[in-house]
């Protein structure tokens, strides 16, 4: 036996169900069993486990963050592997157990160096798991690209897209791109060929594009309501698809200024629970001090100083899912939403959930929402034990 512990006395989420009074058993790295108090009580674990009473806490999934820039003074857009182990072990802070770093719009050798530096610290982390790379861009519209750098924005290339797999080298998970843009589906095929999930975003594409994007395998939606064509009665826009059709999956970011909290129960009215992933979109002068960032102001999420649009968001995950819940979403929802919906549509096969053969990623939340423990594949990285 590798490794053994015993989490006890816990409510327990499991991503699809809620457990009173539970235990949580994890061995060698994986979720082993869930149970009740009653079974724990009668079973005998081996010396070598270590038993921790939680005290009533919460027992849930880690958070997993498929669209972050950024945070704690360290980002993708930086170009250093470094940056992103730094990432990795800030996430960890606020009960993130595996992300996937998301890069900007770029020219392309900008682009290999992010990429290549992700790759490189892949394997290293001693926080947060680096689960692949998010391309945001650079296949978007001109007329969207609200933070995205104009001069990497570029129409479809087919030759372009296949470099930017190669500097990848199998990690590239996700990628958003505009589906109106000329050349579109036979880039979608391609991506679908490759396993590469493509989503709809900093999009000006009307209704019928959003359908035919659709059918060439667009079936994901980049930060639902921002930098995107909105709804209208006679034409419902990105919005509008999103809304009428149950099989789009969007994400949805969770400060409650991107997107008014109202909208969010609204959303959650209209759509399956399943295809609503909660992200934080965060840049990296998120939870640092804000002196390197003259270009940006701090309202609840960052603008840019000189034309006020919004940035990028500020919070956590773990703000994300306090605020969901002040709002009045109940926390089994909110747990999908940030566990195990992200790890479904990005095809996580052994996250998300608390069930036997899954990966021990696992948090305990006080009654408060404090964070006391974030476990990684068995292995506690934040909180005294």
């Amino acid at each position: 036996m590798k490794s053994a512990l015993c989490l006890h006395n816990a409510t327990v989420f499991t991503g699809f169900s809620v457990m009173q009074d539970c235990a949580v058993y994890i061995k060698d790295g994986k979720i082993a069993d869930v149970y009740n108090e009653e079974r724990f009580r009668q079973k005998k674990f081996s010396p070598k486990v270590k038993i921790i009473d939680v005290n009533g806490a919460y027992i849930m999934p880690g958070l997993i963050d498929t669209h972050i820039h950024g945070i704690g003074g360290f980002g993708a857009d930086d170009g250093d592997y470094k940056s992103i182990l730094h990432m990795s072990k800030t996430l960890a802070q606020y009960g993130v157990t595996s992300f996937i770093p998301t890069c900007c719009t770029a020219t392309e050798p900008e682009l290999k160096q992010k990429i290549k530096a992700i790759t490189k610290a892949m394997g290293k982390e001693v926080g947060a798991e680096i689960l692949g790379i998010h391309l945001e861009g650079p296949f978007l519209s001109p007329e969207k690209a609200g933070a995205q750098s104009p001069e990497g924005i570029s129409p479809v290339d087919l030759d372009l897209m296949h470099r930017l797999y190669k500097y990848c080298d199998g990690h590239l998970i996700n990628m958003t791109v505009a589906p109106e843009l000329k050349g579109m589906r036979e880039l979608a095929l391609y991506c679908m060929e490759k396993g590469i999930l493509l989503q709809a975003g900093h999009t000006n594409a009307t209704y019928k594009q959003m359908l035919e994007g659709l059918q060439a395998g667009i079936m994901h939606v980049t930060h639902l309501f921002n930098a995107m064509r909105p709804l209208h009665h006679r034409e419902p826009g990105v919005v509008g698809a999103v809304l009428i059709h149950p099989e789009i999956s969007c994400e949805i970011i969770g400060d409650g200024v991107h997107v008014h909290p109202n909208l969010i129960d609204l959303l959650l009215k209209s759509k399956p629970l399943s295809q609503i992933v909660l992200i934080t979109d965060a840049l990296y002068p998120a939870k640092t001090d804000l002196s390197k960032t003259p270009d940006l102001y701090l309202d609840k999420c960052f603008y840019r100083k000189d034309n006020n649009v919004i940035n990028g968001s500020a919070i956590s995950m773990l703000d994300g899912f306090r605020n969901l819940v002040s709002w009045g979403i109940s926390m089994e929802k909110v747990v999908r939403m940030a566990s195990t919906n992200p790890a479904k549509i990005t095809g996580q096969k052994h996250k998300g959930l608390l069930i036997p053969g899954y990966d021990a990623d696992v948090i305990v939340l006080d009654k408060d929402l404090n964070l006391i423990y974030t476990i990684i594949k068995g292995q506690f990285v934040e909180g005294k034990i």
